[in-house]
């Protein structure tokens, strides 16, 4: 059976986790493909909100098989830490969650060369979470990175950490913070005891996610972040350290791209970032921290504020086309509830010059002007709204415009965090593509 793809369209935090989640209700397995504690998916169901930062969303769902990807970079302390959490608050977490023996590993070193970079880079830092993410990928590529696999091995896992803590200790990037500086074999004796707590989930997951189609499963590839953020594709060099977009998904998980059967997106009625890097559309003034306050736009992993503004059609059609999205939900659509007039940049102005494409070189489009076009708000609350015929006709034709501008459908439209709180479009392709079990 064939495998979807759910990718972020925008910079991340586009409300993906729900969308996910909702979504599993028609899945058996939900695969996470990239990143790791840097992205963290919140979720709001039967009056709870949970923040998942390595599991994937589907947990909550039973009978659904979470698998955490060779493609990520994993935390243990952290991710013991997150199972543990969802226990308490009555999650199932078991046989339902397996971990990739072929992920890396965040050792502390990661997390002291990604602090003392950000630190020694001014105005020219990236805005990272400061976990460790880009290094352990670095390492990765570097081929001197430490497995999952590894923390089952006592006889060379210590000699493997220091290698590593050599490498990442004379990496020029000054000298890491003393917390994040240990002994290479005290780190080795508490990973190994994280070894120990984890052996239960660790298995090869592309040869079980393999198996699981073979059998007809049928399995939804969760993505982190967003496309802008891809580190082939994305706003260069202001992005993440993995593959991000949709392509990510096959080498993430170790399956064949025939197993993917089509792309769903998510994007925002609006545009946020988080960390450095251009924003064209951003709005530091009132129109922004209203949206921020509405929309409750701050991190889930560090609660850092994230910028705000109004939606980019040139993000999201590069989108769109970058990863062949044929259906897309827009969440936090209620933001918007607010505003009498919505603006949103159908072009930029450079030089005098009129752009419909994104350009690559940031220094350009850090000095872009969006070029606008603005529809009217709806002045009503649409957060209890389930049909689309019942939104108010401004807000329909707002979504009809995104589409036009994107070309892709918008098939589920979120009015609201809870899970039943969201519009989809029954004769959308998501609406297709998943078929109830």
């Amino acid at each position: 059976m064939p495998g979807y793809v759910v990718v972020g369209a925008q910079w991340g935090d586009e409300g993906k986790g729900k969308i996910v989640d909702l979504l599993t209700e028609r899945v058996d397995v939900v695969a996470r493909y990239g990143g790791g504690p840097n992205a963290g998916h919140t979720i709001e169901t039967g009056g709870r909100r949970l923040a998942l930062h390595h599991v994937p969303s589907g947990i909550l769902r039973d009978g659904v098989l979470c698998l955490i990807g060779n493609g990520m970079v994993v935390n243990p302390a952290s991710l013991l830490e997150e199972i543990d959490g969802l226990r308490r608050a009555g999650v199932q977490v078991g046989d339902n969650l397996r971990v990739s023996d072929r992920a890396h590993v965040i050792l502390p070193y990661h997390r002291g060369c990604d602090i003392a970079r950000e630190e020694a880079s001014g105005d020219g830092r990236i805005g990272t979470t400061r976990l460790g993410v880009g290094p352990a990928y670095e390492s990765k590529a570097g081929r001197y990175g430490v497995r999952v696999a590894d923390l089952l091995d006592p006889a060379t896992l210590e000699a493997k950490i220091a290698r590593a803590a050599g490498v990442l200790r004379g990496s020029g990037n000054g000298r890491l913070p003393a917390e994040f500086d240990p002994e290479p074999a005290a780190v080795a004796t508490e990973y190994l005891a994280h070894g120990r707590a984890l052996e239960p989930y660790v298995t090869d997951t592309s040869a079980l996610l393999n198996a699981r189609l073979d059998d007809g499963a049928v399995m939804l590839c969760e993505g982190a972040q967003g496309t802008m953020l891809d580190l082939d594709h994305g706003s260069y060099p202001y992005v993440t350290s993995s593959a991000s977009s949709a392509g990510g998904a096959c080498t993430g998980l170790g399956i064949s791209p025939i197993r993917i059967e089509g792309v769903f997106g998510v994007m925002k009625a609006y545009s946020t970032r988080v960390g450095e890097g251009p924003f064209p559309t951003e709005q530091d003034n009132e129109d922004g921290r209203r949206i921020r306050d509405r929309g409750r736009e701050y991190g889930s992993t560090t609660g850092r504020p994230r910028r705000c503004g109004w939606f980019d059609a040139l993000v999201a059609r590069y989108s769109v086309s970058l990863n062949q999205i044929e259906s897309m939900a827009l969440t936090l659509f209620d933001v918007l509830d607010a505003f009498d007039a919505i603006p949103v940049a159908v072009a930029y102005e450079h030089g005098g010059r009129r752009l419909e494409t994104l350009p690559a070189d940031p220094d350009v489009l850090r000095s872009c002007r969006p070029v606008y076009e603005t529809l009217p708000g709806w002045g009503s609350d649409t957060s209890s709204i389930t049909r689309f015929d019942d939104l108010p006709q401004a807000a329909r034709e707002y979504v009809r415009r995104i589409e036009a501008l994107v070309g892709c459908e918008i098939g589920i439209v979120s009015v609201s965090p809870e899970r039943d709180k969201t519009i989809l479009r029954p004769r959308s392709r998501i609406a297709r593509w998943l078929p109830a079990r």
